[in-house]
């Protein structure tokens, strides 16, 4: 059985509406755009849809989270990311 690594996202910035940029454990980066996860019909979502609350996003245990408890995996977000093509690795030195 092939094990896959632990991804972590180590940073993530808010860049306007319900977009970020992350950065993960594995040197990669990308933006996102997360306006279909907040239009969800999920009451803990609420909140998030005010573009002012879901800013105050923060790293905590390596996964992106809001004050209301709300976060997001970060190996699924990673994957997820990866399969369509949003994520640029850092060049090879």
């Amino acid at each position: 059985m092939t094990e896959l690594p632990l991804i972590k996202v180590t940073k993530a910035e808010p860049v306007g509406g319900h977009r970020l940029r992350l950065r993960f454990s594995d040197g990669s980066s990308g933006e996102r755009d997360f306006a279909d996860i907040v239009a969800g019909d999920r009451p803990m979502l609420e909140p998030l849809r005010d573009p002012a609350y879901f800013a105050r996003v923060f790293v905590e245990f390596g996964a992106p989270t809001w004050p209301n408890g709300y976060d997001l995996a970060p190996n699924a977000l990673h994957a997820e990311m990866a399969d369509a093509g949003l994520l640029r690795h850092p060049a090879a030195v």
